[in-house]
């Protein structure tokens, strides 16, 4: 399930990223076609790819931990192969652009997230179609190959639940008469804290459609089932229900809890678990599960894709002017030539990816680790021993067929986790010192996750790029007119907002040779040299000529405000006073900034 979280964030960003173009020279038959025959080919490599799995281990009919493993691992990289077939969907037999054409699907973003996500559903199904006979060998499940397919599907598509309602909301958002809404949420900080805070919402109560879409019921009452809640009970822990978890009907040997709040939390416990365990094996297993909503971290894994969210907004606009900045990119980019534009996207999402597949796999995976070791010590703690704990897991192991040895990303191995759990008895400060671990590692990542959010999307730095991506642009078609004055106009003025005031004052310079006429070139050079400019190239008596000038040719609050800022640097501050004034009484917007330049001034002629 984890794995495929990732998948899902990876097909909605390969396909959100694509661009639809132009009509595409093949037809909609050629690019159906073709999709269909890419298929085949996946369909038959995944027969070939299980079929061969079976072969090498075709004696080995009770399961064994190497067959397990082997088999986890080719569902992997079959499962990266429906990645990159969805890719090819995308930017090869142009999938977004077909969509798009459909006037109903075109404007709303969840019918085409819904329906590439099917695609890719369909990809996954057409593995564990194939996957069906290695299943039950490897795992010693026994379960029909519908039920099995129906199950997988059952299992992850709740992954795409927050999605799906984060997309519904935003799409009737941008159908709203109201701007106001539309434009906060088309701001980088409106998405974020949107996408903040609807994602905590949802998450206290999402749990509730979890469950039911599951088909999770209450336990029949038994022994087992009453001293588990007893158990719970003397724990103070607070939940919900303790539900039975029927997916791949209940043969999955397996427990979990979902839900933030106790109101909305649940404990889910599959039947076969139930069956295998011992009481004192299924206290241990309950106690695990506390031990993740003592900790909090269902809460850490929130914050966790928040942090996500606010370094990727940062990360896109890094690579993106990287990668528009390089020569070809700014050549053809100005052609709007749609395959220039898909291989361009293609070349930015490559990055991102990488960037997405580290957070998750190692910054996410080492908590996610850690997090679940701090649950089984819990375990042994409450338990007052690990021998239940490490009886359960062993347990596990020996009658799912699952690998003693194999770890995952996001778990330790078997093997770990006991080998950890029997340290506990020979350390007695190893719990806390574990403890302690994972709080000051936490804290790092606060501190890192806060600190590179800052600079990657509200820092200087993250400005300078644009405006250094713009330079360059400019000074580039600058090479093809040379004097063009709205290029240098614009040029001087990222200059200028970069602070790189000697070049800004040059470009300047360049426009008022080229004509005197040009009133705002006048402008914004007399206030470089009256108020920003360096030491070096201030000077208040050109200013105050310069912005005379402008004034004359435009009697603007803004040209006003210049001209009187240069008197006041030349010391005739009644002047500065009568000019701030009629700039005040010209001002339609940002009057308050007039005030204070006004009341300075008067403040000034008074200590006079």
């Amino acid at each position: 399930m984890f794995n495929n979280i990732i998948y899902f964030i990876l097909v909605l960003f390969i396909f959100n990223i694509s661009y639809p173009g132009n009509v595409p020279e093949n037809s909609f038959i050629y690019s159906l076609l073709m999709l269909f025959l890419c298929w085949l080919v996946f369909a038959w490599y995944c027969r070939w790819g299980f079929g061969r799995l079976m072969a090498r281990h075709e004696g080995d009919r009770f399961g064994n931990g190497r067959l397990s493993g082997e088999y986890q691992s080719l569902v992997l990289r079959l499962s990266i192969f429906a990645i990159f077939l969805f890719a090819l969907d995308v930017y090869v037999f142009h999938l977004k652009y077909w969509l798009q054409i459909i006037p109903v699907i075109k404007h709303f973003s969840v019918l085409q997230g819904t329906l590439v996500l099917s695609l890719f559903l369909f990809y996954l199904s057409t593995i564990w179609h194939f996957a069906h006979p290695a299943y039950m060998v490897a795992f010693q499940a026994k379960i029909a190959k519908r039920p099995f397919i129906i199950s997988n599907l059952k299992f992850n598509i709740p992954i795409l639940f927050p999605w799906l309602i984060l997309s519904i909301v935003y799409d009737l958002i941008s159908m709203s008469p109201w701007s106001g809404p539309g434009s906060f949420l088309g701001s980088p900080e409106g998405q974020m804290v949107f996408f903040a805070v609807f994602l905590c919402v949802l998450m206290v109560f999402i749990p509730s459609l979890i469950q039911y879409w599951w088909g999770c019921k209450p336990f029949e009452p038994s022994d087992k089932v009453r001293e588990l809640k007893t158990f719970l009970h003397t724990k103070r822990f607070r939940y919900r229900n303790l539900l039975r978890w029927p997916i791949f009907e209940g043969r999955m040997m397996t427990a979990g809890i979902m839900g933030i709040i106790p109101r909305y939390r649940y404990i889910l416990v599959t039947d076969s678990l139930m069956e295998i365990l011992s009481i004192d094996e299924l206290k241990a297993v309950m106690a695990h599960e506390v031990g993740h909503a003592k900790y909090r971290h269902l809460l850490f894994y929130l914050l966790f894709f928040l942090g996500y969210m606010v370094l990727s907004y940062g990360l896109f606009d890094l690579f993106f002017y990287f990668f528009a900045a390089q020569p070809f990119f700014m050549n053809e980019l100005g052609k709007g030539e749609s395959h220039v534009l898909n291989i361009f996207y293609l070349a930015l999402s490559l990055p991102i990816l990488i960037t997405m597949l580290v957070y998750f796999r190692y910054v996410m995976g080492f908590f996610m680790r850690h997090f679940e070791r701090q649950a089984d010590t819990y375990s042994a703690v409450i338990m007052g021993s690990p021998r239940p704990t490490i009886s359960s897991l062993e347990k596990i192991a020996l009658l799912s067929g699952k690998s003693r040895e194999l770890p995952s990303w996001h778990h330790f191995s078997i093997k770990e986790r006991v080998d950890y759990l029997w340290r506990t008895l020979e350390e007695p400060g190893l719990i806390k010192q574990h403890n302690r671990f994972v709080t000051l590692s936490f804290a790092a990542y606060i501190i890192g996750a806060i600190s590179l959010g800052y600079i990657l999307n509200f820092s200087p730095v993250k400005q300078n790029l644009n405006y250094n991506l713009i330079g360059r642009v400019i000074n580039q078609q600058l090479v093809k007119e040379p004097d063009n004055i709205l290029l240098y106009q614009n040029l001087a003025m990222v200059y200028h907002k970069m602070g790189r005031y000697y070049e800004a004052v040059e470009t300047y310079e360049r426009i008022i040779s080229l004509d005197r006429q040009q009133a705002m070139a006048l402008n914004n050079l007399a206030w470089l040299l009256v108020t920003e400019a360096e030491d070096e190239l201030r000077d208040p008596q050109r200013a105050l000529t310069l912005a005379k000038n402008a004034v004359a040719l435009e009697r603007s609050p803004i040209f006003l405000d210049t001209l009187a800022e240069a008197y006041y640097a030349n010391g005739f501050i009644q002047e500065a006073i009568e000019t701030i004034k009629e700039a005040l009484d010209l001002a339609t917007e940002n009057r308050g900034y007039y005030k204070k330049q006004l009341k300075k001034f008067m403040t000034l002629e008074e200590d006079r």
